[in-house]
């Protein structure tokens, strides 16, 4: 049975924070890629960037002059423009700051570890600061029914890995908005269910 919301504050194995792919015949451990990816330091930097030079042009268009010399304000009269945009800077600012924040304490980063001598599943991630920071979901394996694939095609594609579990929802095993090649995807799901000796759904 699925034990929800676990909080493992003290765990047995010290893996590290960060964990290589590892596989023997009884244990397979599984990383996962949190916050700290080249998107999210990409979409940070653009976004902090922009907000500062919303805010700039808006402060300039109160104070009648330019505080930046290449954003010009001249053609911008503070009410309403330049309320909208310094409006805009800090609400991008705080978008900024939550992202940061996010790549600083990887979110959502932790790993899948698979132990047959114990007969468990270890879903380890981590969260923000707080209560909830480590959290741990453990259930049997003699529970899991197959592993399921999901592929939605289009501009948003949305390729994901599930467990199904008696009795439970199916759960996650890859990051949502974690964009992985069709073969890659495939490839991993018949490995773990070659481990685990279930089915495979979907393919």
């Amino acid at each position: 049975m699925l034990i929800m919301n676990i909080l493992c504050y003290q765990i047995q194995e010290n893996l590290g924070e960060f964990i290589m792919n590892y596989q023997s015949d009884w244990l397979r451990v599984e990383p996962i890629i949190g916050s700290r990816r080249i998107s999210n330091f990409c979409w940070a930097c653009i976004i902090l960037f922009g907000s500062l030079g919303f805010f700039s042009v808006g402060i300039s268009s109160y104070f009648g002059k330019d505080l930046v010399p290449f954003l010009s304000s001249q053609q911008i009269l503070f009410v309403p423009q330049g309320i909208v945009m310094c409006f805009y800077g800090i609400a991008g600012f705080f978008l900024s700051f939550y992202l940061w924040c996010t790549i600083l304490w990887n979110v959502g980063s932790g790993y899948n570890k698979f132990d047959k001598q114990q007969k468990i599943v270890c879903l380890f991630r981590w969260g923000f600061p707080g209560e909830n920071r480590r959290v741990c979901i453990r259930f049997f394996i003699k529970d899991i029914q197959a592993i399921r694939i999901e592929v939605q095609e289009g501009i948003y594609p949305r390729r994901i890995i599930y467990m199904k579990i008696k009795g439970q929802q199916d759960v996650p095993l890859t990051r949502i908005g974690e964009i992985l090649t069709l073969e890659k995807m495939e490839e991993q799901a018949a490995e773990l269910a070659r481990f685990l000796r279930v089915s495979i759904e979907g393919l």
